[in-house]
């Protein structure tokens, strides 16, 4: 495999702190089978050399310990920088000579990074149809988009024709980090590589299904973005999402991307659509405190922090099984979890037995930072009669398989080099994602139904939405991630 990777915006923070860093990593590890050349394209003033020295030291920050200078140095010489300006053609004509003259091959393989503001996403695609650097007969030629993929339903449309102009569908790598972690991909293991598990993923024995992405952190230096954009777009839309699809998605025919994807997308199909009624019932928002003070925000914004959604998939699995999907900034902790609450037994045998769902057995999925599995269980406790006390199974990663975790964007990048798209979007899911999306955001910008409650940063969002759920009769689970 003869691979040349060209990044736009190279000079951003992703290059340095993500991309740079893993494919360093696949480097190291020797999972790039052939040659490998690095072109970064940016209007900054770099030399070669400058833009290598530049990224030594970031990917010394970032990779800590296991920053090799020896192995550094070998990965450096397929590095390269390319000034140009995303806007003007002819820097994309200089680039395809440049390309031309670092490859040394006939039939050599590209894949085009887009690792700018999402508002040159379209131009840069444009640019490349125009230049010819888009073009197949040469090898292939793939294109990775980073999130936001559109800001509405309509953008995603416009996006995904523009594209779709220069690149088939094919060729086209939308991204969400969150598929390239560990414990999303066990998930599907958890559930389809486990014959205990099928027969009681269903509507018969779960009462309800959370998944929680909490961050700890204000929206700091990103406030600016953030304000236009809030948390559905920036979680909801693609994060939560695609942990709902893992969860909820039916077994692929095959292990393959086209099978796994069009079954993810029935599942988006199958969501329940939200009404205004229905968005005023079956969604929460609200803002921490403070957050009208950063820098970049408008007194008066009422952009929501934090989210609390209520959805139902109708079909014959969970019917009547409502996925509540919730994210917050300044929250208690950093955790993303997905739980699935079992009903309470039908028959309360034992005195001590459980009388609500908040005692029933769980399974708690640990996306991050403690990367895990809990089952949570009733048992006897000893000398003590019949009475009964939960506890918990835990598998955790870093206990059972020694070393560290990979970073998301290794399995991705390498996926995307290897021209396997099981772990990206496909531009029929997107859509889909957004005709979710869209019905919460135009009845948040035009009614004042629900509330943006206020919560105090480092707690767990809004009083108001725990009682939410206490009037349905469950109970949000609120436990920072600590696997034994």
């Amino acid at each position: 495999m003869s691979f040349t990777i060209v990044i736009f915006g190279a000079s951003g923070d992703l290059t340095s702190r993500k991309l740079v860093p893993a494919l360093y990593q696949l480097f190291r590890k020797g999972r790039i089978e052939g040659p490998l050349r690095l072109v970064g394209f940016s209007r900054s003033e770099f030399s070669h050399d400058a833009w290598r020295s530049a990224l030594a030291k970031t990917t010394e920050e970032f990779a800590g310990e296991k920053f090799d200078a020896g192995q550094w140095a070998k990965f450096a010489k397929q590095i390269y920088y390319h000034q140009g300006d995303i806007g003007k053609e002819q820097d994309f004509q200089s680039l395809s000579q440049f390309l031309d003259e670092i490859e040394g091959c006939t039939r050599c393989s590209r894949l085009y990074y887009l690792s700018t503001a999402p508002r040159f996403y379209k131009p840069a695609i444009e640019q490349l149809g125009r230049s010819g650097l888009a073009d197949e007969n040469l090898g292939a030629r793939r294109i990775v988009v980073e999130k936001p993929f559109g800001t509405d339903l309509a953008s995603a449309q416009d996006l995904n024709r523009a594209t779709h102009q220069v690149f088939s569908e094919h060729q086209v790598y939308r991204i969400d980090h969150y598929l390239g972690k560990e414990t999303v991909q066990n998930l599907m293991v958890l559930r389809f590589g486990n014959t205990i598990y099928e027969p009681i993923w269903n509507r018969n024995y779960i009462d309800h299904v959370q998944i929680t992405v909490a961050e700890a952190v204000d929206v700091g230096s990103r406030a600016g973005y953030y304000d236009s954009a809030g948390v559905v777009r920036d979680m909801i839309q693609n994060h939560l999402l695609q942990l709902l699809m893992v969860t909820a998605m039916e077994a692929p025919v095959r292990y393959e991307a086209d099978a796994i994807r069009n079954e993810k997308v029935k599942v988006l199909n199958a969501i329940r659509p939200l009404t205004a009624r229905h968005v005023a019932e079956d969604t929460f928002r609200g803002q921490y405190r403070g957050y009208t003070s950063a820098e970049g925000v408008e007194p008066t914004s009422r952009t929501a922090t934090f989210a609390g959604i209520k959805l139902a998939v109708d079909n014959w699995r969970w019917q009547g099984v409502p996925f509540y999907l919730r994210s917050g900034k300044g929250m208690s902790c950093r955790t993303t979890q997905i739980v699935i609450q079992f009903h309470a037994p039908p028959h309360k045998l034992f005195a001590d037995s459980p009388r609500d769902l908040g005692e029933a057995n769980r399974l708690v999925i640990q996306v991050q930072p403690a990367e895990g599995i809990q089952v949570h269980f009733q048992t006897k406790v000893p000398d003590a009669g019949m009475r009964m006390r939960q506890t918990h199974l835990t598998f955790n990663y870093y206990k059972e398989f020694r070393g560290s975790m990979p970073e998301a964007y290794e399995r991705l990048l390498l996926d995307a080099l290897e021209g396997d798209a099981s772990l990206f979007a496909r531009a029929d899911e997107v859509e889909a994602a957004w005709r979710i999306c869209d019905p919460i955001l135009e009845a948040w910008r035009t009614s004042d139904r629900p509330s943006l409650f206020m919560y105090d940063a480092g707690f767990w969002g809004p009083d108001e939405c725990r009682e939410w759920m206490l009037k349905q009769g469950r109970e949000w689970f609120d436990t920072c991630p600590v696997l034994g």
